[in-house]
């Protein structure tokens, strides 16, 4: 099994989508003026959402709603609600973080990353492993439960002012990246095959170039993250961030193995169990426990966790799955 996730990251390492992001964070950690503009990184942003909603939405229309789904997407919710209080305990054990920063922490660690899942998915693609279709709606239904649970965390016994409490909940709902993911799914369940092979040519031959430049940023962004925070990061929470998808992942794994997913959907399911958020999460968290130190979850959750599982857990999450299918 060794050999098999070593020979999987090294292809995974030498594949365009992590080089692209290794240029990103050597050129950024090298001050290099290399940049993306917000403009141009947001429109990417934007496509990648949108086509992975859609051809979610695809994928059901073309599969049909059934018990798996429900079950899926209920499982998912439950991790997203789950995951934060083990992150949390971890925190308080492996870190000195005060209780709102590392209730802040640990919502993005029940939360997912989209840009996690588009990689594990074109890795599923060029491997030529089926997956069940319904997985992105049980990304988009993990990103809002992990805000939920941050905020108990950190104001247990507390109240918040009906304003705060306001522009909380209008986060969570109508976070941007949440409605476009949800909203291209539901578009593509009504529209089916037919209206994918209409668009077709936009969303499935340009996509994998544009993740490329969108990952470039990412370590463009990753890389301006470590080199301000040497003081943030300590050791515990460097280890936290290697440490904390690993055990999500795990949880993913005996949830797949209790649903009886297919090996490409238990890997899908341990990526998003073991992934953090960079996009909903802090938005949530700037309205929600704006005393939180973004600097914190931001670089663990970006410059840590994000390249550890391009990198390192996405290989190993595929060999679990497969081993176990297989």
């Amino acid at each position: 099994m060794l050999d098999t996730i070593l020979g999987l990251a090294a292809a995974n390492l030498l594949s365009p989508l992590i080089l692209f992001f290794v240029l990103g964070l050597v050129a950024s950690l090298l001050r290099s003026d290399l940049s993306i503009p917000e403009a141009a990184a947001k429109a990417m942003s934007i496509y990648l959402l949108f086509a992975i909603g859609y051809k979610g939405g695809v994928s059901v229309s073309d599969h049909g709603v059934d018990g798996g789904l429900v079950l899926t997407l209920v499982a998912g919710l439950l991790l997203s609600f789950i995951l934060p209080v083990v992150a949390f305990g971890l925190l308080k054990v492996m870190t000195g973080l005060s209780r709102v920063d590392a209730a802040a922490v640990a919502g993005h660690y029940g939360s997912i990353s989209i840009v996690t899942f588009v990689a594990a998915t074109s890795v599923l693609q060029s491997q030529g492993i089926a997956t069940e279709g319904y997985m992105v709606a049980v990304a988009a239904g993990m990103e809002a439960p992990a805000i939920l649970s941050a905020l108990w965390l950190a104001t247990r016994g507390q109240t918040s002012d009906q304003g705060t409490e306001g522009g909380f909940w209008r986060e969570i709902f109508l976070n941007g990246s949440i409605v476009l993911l949800i909203g291209s799914f539901v578009i593509g369940l009504i529209t089916g095959p037919k209206g994918l092979a209409d668009i077709e040519s936009f969303i499935v031959s340009p996509f994998k170039g544009v993740l490329c430049l969108f990952l470039l940023d990412m370590g463009l962004v990753a890389g301006r993250g470590l080199r301000t925070s040497g003081n943030i990061l300590r050791p515990g929470l460097v280890l936290f961030g290697v440490v904390m998808p690993l055990v999500g992942s795990v949880f993913g794994f005996v949830v797949a193995v209790l649903l009886g997913l297919s090996p490409g959907g238990a890997m899908l399911l341990m990526t998003l169990s073991a992934s953090a958020s960079y996009i909903a999460v802090p938005a949530a968290m700037r309205v929600a426990l704006p005393e939180a130190n973004p600097s914190i979850y931001l670089t663990l959750s970006l410059g840590i966790t994000f390249p550890f599982n391009l990198t390192i857990g996405i290989p190993l999450y595929l060999t679990m799955a497969t081993a176990w299918g297989g």
